[in-house]
Parts: structure tokens; C-alpha cells; sequence
């Protein structure tokens, strides 16, 4: 009895193990550890964004200019609906790439760079297309390098612009240049400007060039050196000073301070500095190029975007960077002088007449 109660029992269980496994059969089977992959991968929430993020590598912050482009940049991105990652290299080469290197692994659509040596930083332009990233140039190019876009002011312009009213005013005498940064290639095109200009009148003779040096990273303190170098090699006796920026022309005005020739020199700049603004109202500049730093960023900002979409982006000229007619927008800078300030960079909003006018 107990027996065959127990031989009772084991069918029953087994009748419905095997109903048990029928009804799972029916919704389900046996899978591979692969297939289980894709099907927990496939019920994770949708991760996708179509937010465009752009790293913006900046050389430096120490001037005030970038400051102004590092907001206003930002500004026009988010405007567009794009995002933006930003990292300063403090004038640091390796640095820089190494900051560029994160950037790529943060996921970035497209890479602007404003390069600290323009000569060094193909590498970054490497690093980002074997990426898969596009490369835009901002304000200064990068030399030797496939990069994909340049967009800046027409550099060699402000320097003509700063010798043509120059050579207005002073058009016989001693010219003293301080330069910027020998690894900055807009210093470079900025000179060339300038030397444009003076060619002829030193071919004449009319114009002597008696001191000419680069000023070490854009230094201020460099800047003033070189000047009192100038001002001791000639005796003091020089007729009109061309600086690369309104930051070194600050250090040249310092200088000639010390001699007692502030305001007696007229001492060209550009970038429109607030300083330098104040400087021309004073008097003891004599002008200063302005570029419209919003009108650059908005560009910059626009044809980002567009690139990192995949659109066609069309560029106005070609300039060759050494090794490639790279696609080109180029703005036209302004001079500024005590005639004109309030119509040009008070109007802007790019400084308040009261920070000009009273400091």
C-alpha cells in the first residue's frame, strides 16, 4: 500500500514538472549568454543625445581679450543649442595636448583650438582626426596641419592699419617695433602687415627702423624692457613706437613714462584692451586696433556647429598654413582712435563709457 502510494506520488511530480517546462517552452528558450547580453542591453533606457558638444582648447586667459572670447564663445554655442567643454593650457605646449586628449575622451563632436606654439600643435590636429574629430582653428592657425576650418581676423591687416596711421602721422623719423610671441603665427602675420606698410618709406629713407624684437609669450614686463633697451640705444630720441598689442604697448607706455616721453610718442596697439581705451581718452596712446571679438565668437560658434553636424561649411578665401590651402573666414579689424572710440567700441558694448571715460 505505502508502496504503491509512493509510486503514486512520484508520478504525479513528474507530470507536472513536465507541464511546467511545456508552459515555459511556450514563451521561452534556452539562450546563448550572447543572446542574454543583447537582450539586458536592449532593455536599458534610450542613452542617446543629439546635443552637439564642442571642446574649446584656449592657449591662455592671462590676457583680456580671452577672456572675452572664452564668454562670449560660450554664450553664442548655447544660443545655438550646443554645448561646450573649455580648458585653458596656461601657455603650456604639452599641456595643451594633454588637455586635448581628455577632451577626445569626453566624447567631444568637434575640437576648436586656439594654439599656444602654432608650430607644435599639428599633433593636436593628429590626435583628433585618427578620432574621428574635425578641427577648427580659432583666431590664430595652426601650422602644418589638415585642419578643416580657420576662423580669425585678417591679421596682416591690423598690422597695416596700425603702420598706415602711423606713417600718417610720423611719416620721417625712428620707428621702434615690439612684436608679440615668435611662437604666436599671428605675430608673425601681424608684423608682415606692418612691414608692408613700411617698406617703401624705408627704402626712401624716410623711416629708420632703429630697434625690432619679439616680446617672450606676450609678456607685458618683456615688453617694457625692450623699450627701455630702444630708448638707451638711441638716446631717447625716437619718433614713434608700433607695439603688436595694447598688453605690450602698455609695457612700452611704462617705459617711456619712466623717461618723461608719456603722451610725447605715439605708441600704436591692438585688441582694444579696456586699459588701452582709457590710455587713448588720456592721450598717451595714440590708437589701438579693435576686433570685434562677438562677431568672431558668433562665427566661430556657427560654422562649429555646422561641423560637427556634417554640413558643408563655406569659407570665404584659402590660406596656406604649410601644408594645406586651409578653408578660411577671415573678419575685418577697426582703428581706433580718440575720434572714433565712442562709435566704435563704446557702441559695441564691448566697453561702457564710464569704464572708459572714468576709471
Amino acid at each position: 500500500m505505502n508502496r504503491s502510494l509512493g509510486l503514486l506520488t512520484g508520478i504525479v511530480v513528474t507530470a507536472l514538472f513536465l507541464l511546467l517546462i511545456g508552459c515555459e517552452d511556450e514563451n521561452t528558450s534556452v539562450k546563448s549568454p550572447n543572446q542574454l547580453e543583447e537582450e539586458v542591453s536592449s532593455e536599458k533606457e534610450p542613452t542617446s543625445d543629439d546635443t552637439i558638444k564642442i571642446g574649446f582648447s584656449m592657449d591662455t586667459l592671462e590676457e583680456e581679450r580671452w577672456a572675452k572670447d572664452k564668454e562670449l564663445f560660450r554664450e553664442e554655442l548655447e544660443a545655438l543649442g550646443a554645448e561646450v567643454e573649455i580648458m585653458v593650457a596656461n601657455e603650456d605646449a604639452a599641456l595643451q595636448i594633454s588637455q586635448v586628449e581628455t577632451l577626445i575622451s569626453n566624447g567631444v563632436d568637434l575640437l576648436v583650438v586656439v594654439p599656444y606654439y602654432t608650430e607644435t600643435a599639428a599633433a593636436i590636429v593628429e590626435k583628433a582626426h585618427l578620432a574621428g574629430i574635425k578641427v577648427l582653428s580659432y583666431d590664430r592657425i595652426i601650422k602644418n596641419a589638415n585642419i578643416d576650418l580657420y576662423v580669425s581676423f585678417d591679421n596682416e591687416m591690423v598690422g597695416q592699419l596700425q603702420a598706415e596711421a602711423m606713417t600718417n602721422l610720423v611719416p620721417k623719423g625712428k620707428y621702434v617695433y615690439i612684436g608679440g610671441a615668435i611662437t604666436d603665427n599671428n605675430a608673425i602675420l601681424v608684423k608682415k602687415g606692418v612691414f608692408n606698410i613700411l617698406q617703401p618709406y624705408i627704402d626712401r629713407g624716410d623711416i629708420t627702423v632703429v630697434y625690432d624684437q619679439w616680446t617672450e609669450d606676450w609678456n607685458p614686463d618683456n615688453a617694457y624692457k625692450n623699450m627701455l633697451a630702444a630708448l638707451e640705444a638711441n638716446n631717447n630720441q625716437i619718433d614713434a613706437v608700433i607695439a603688436a598689442n595694447d598688453a605690450t604697448a602698455g609695457g612700452v607706455i611704462r617705459a617711456l613714462k619712466e623717461k618723461g616721453l608719456e603722451g610725447k610718442i605715439p605708441v600704436a596697439g591692438q585688441d582694444a584692451d579696456l586699459a588701452a581705451a582709457q590710455r587713448i581718452v588720456e592721450g598717451t596712446q595714440t590708437l589701438t586696433i579693435y576686433k570685434p571679438i562677438r562677431a568672431l565668437a558668433k562665427e566661430a560658434a556657427e560654422r562649429a556647429v555646422q561641423l560637427a553636424s556634417g554640413e558643408d561649411v563655406e569659407a570665404d578665401r584659402v590660406i596656406n598654413n604649410g601644408k594645406i590651402e586651409v578653408p578660411s573666414v577671415l573678419l575685418s579689424p577697426i582703428i581706433v582712435n580718440q575720434n572714433n572710440i565712442d562709435e566704435t567700441i563704446i557702441e559695441d558694448g564691448f566697453h561702457s563709457r564710464e569704464e572708459v571715460y572714468h576709471p
